[in-house]
């Protein structure tokens, strides 16, 4: 009887020191623990008004910038930016470059395969604005779906699939910046730009003499989060729990509020 007794505690102890030497691997492999101990969180973005833009003094502003930093301060930590094409974030991020992304980045299946993403923290819809002049004899949306027909999108984003999906006849024009896709529409080099909200409305308003909005409704509406690397549930545990506090006390809202739904940070921002 002793003798199983000493067993039992020997095996006792085994699993007490196999579980603990799991727990101690999982805090120093996890995202979560090595920003809390090196007291910073780098996190990827890609420029995309008003997600990521940069002011007149060449300091990033956003929407997703002012998530970012109120996640740091929440976390107790400092945050640093790092800037890539939209097409090199995922692979920053799978690389280790980055411990987070926070730019905008829809949900995807495609996506999920290779990163985890958080709940869903706002939406997005995507839609379309079309030159005026190169569209003036159209009489319908369909009209753009032909071979004669250019349409943009930014490349390694949802408007690139989405364009290639709804105008497959078309030729579609992919631009690296944001900033390259909207000069292409209003100058007439392509016949329409596919992009998310508000981006067509706000090429609208200010150049309502070359341009239009021609749906009433987006093509698609997205849900967009946070992203980190595969098996830092950590990570993610602690993301989701922020967003649920800041989805409660409002905070999420006003933020989004100001940056999609008002102009008034746009004479900040570098022409």
């Amino acid at each position: 009887m002793k003798l199983f007794k000493s067993l039992f505690l020997l095996l006792g102890l085994t699993l007490a020191l196999i579980g603990a030497s799991t727990l101690q691997a999982a805090e120093k492999s996890d995202v979560f623990y090595n920003i809390l101990k090196k007291g910073e969180i780098t996190v990827g973005v890609s420029l995309l008004p008003p997600w990521v833009m940069k002011n007149k003094k060449g300091t990033l502003v956003g929407f997703e910038i002012d998530v970012a930093r109120q996640l740091a301060r929440d976390m107790g930590v400092k945050v640093k930016f790092r800037e890539y094409q939209w097409q090199e974030m995922i692979p920053a991020l799978k690389k280790g470059k980055i411990d987070i992304i926070a730019s905008g980045l829809s949900v995807l299946p495609s996506r999920a395969l290779v990163i985890d993403f958080s709940d869903p923290y706002h939406s997005s819809g995507y839609s379309l604005v079309s030159n005026l002049e190169l569209t003036k004899d159209f009489t319908s949306i369909k009209d753009l779906n032909n071979d004669r027909v250019y349409i943009a999108a930014m490349v390694g984003t949802v408007s690139a699939q989405l364009a290639k999906k709804v105008f497959p006849n078309a030729h579609i024009d992919l631009r690296k910046s944001e900033k390259d896709a909207t000069s292409a529409v209003i100058n007439g080099s392509v016949h329409a730009l596919v992009a998310s909200s508000p981006i067509p409305e706000f090429i609208s308003l200010r150049h309502p003499d070359k341009v239009d909005l021609p749906l009433k409704k987006p093509l698609l509406i997205t849900r967009e989060a946070f992203a980190v690397r595969k098996g830092n549930q950590e990570m993610l545990n602690f993301l989701n729990s922020w967003i649920v506090a800041h989805k409660a006390d409002g905070w999420i809202e006003s933020s989004h509020k100001y940056w999609f739904k008002s102009l008034k940070w746009q004479r900040h921002i570098e022409k």
